[in-house]
């Protein structure tokens, strides 16, 4: 009688470690998808902070071209109004397509194209949207993981009771792969 005591000791035991090492490894990952949206966050933040200078810039050389540069503005302000990361994912795809728009209309004024000062911003913020891409691939990677682990067994039996619910990735807008319209 003590044998069997001791065997199913040992098995709750075991059944507890595993319990709780699955737990910890959940909220590892979910951190994890927290931490690469934070990356995320801080290349749009560097971005919202590079357009009012581009603007700027760019009403000096192009000051008719008030719609396109009313357009990024607001989609600017949208980024930063945002309060859930999937309406900043929306808000950051209607931004990404505003600056084509603006940066389509730089090719009309030579002069702008030839000032130091835009062509600085318009290379920094090359910079910051090639970060902000590496930034959505991490976050996507580390989505999936999450994902996988909380919709693989054993998780998958504790996960919703954890209170681990799937994460959405960054998925690009519709039409994004073509280059934006712009008429004179």
């Amino acid at each position: 009688m003590n044998i069997a005591l001791i065997i199913v000791l040992v098995v709750v035991v075991v059944l507890v470690v595993a319990a709780i090492a699955l737990y910890n490894n959940l909220v590892k990952l979910r951190n994890m998808v927290d931490n690469a949206w934070a990356q995320i966050d801080v290349q749009l933040q560097r971005r919202i902070d590079l357009i009012p200078n581009l603007v700027e810039t760019v009403k000096g050389y192009a000051a008719h071209e008030s719609g396109t540069l009313e357009a990024v503005t607001q989609a600017r302000t949208a980024v930063m109004n945002a309060s859930t990361p999937q309406d900043k994912m929306a808000a950051d795809n209607i931004l990404t397509g505003t600056l084509k728009s603006l940066f389509a209309v730089s090719e009309a004024y030579p002069d702008l194209k030839a000032s130091t000062n835009f062509q600085q911003l318009q290379t920094e913020l090359a910079n910051t949207e090639d970060k902000i891409s590496y930034m959505r691939q991490s976050y996507n990677d580390m989505v999936m993981k999450f994902n996988t682990a909380i919709q693989t067994f054993p998780a998958v039996l504790f996960a919703g009771m954890m209170g681990f619910t799937q994460r959405e990735s960054f998925d690009a807008v519709a039409g994004a792969e073509t280059a934006p319209q712009v008429q004179f």
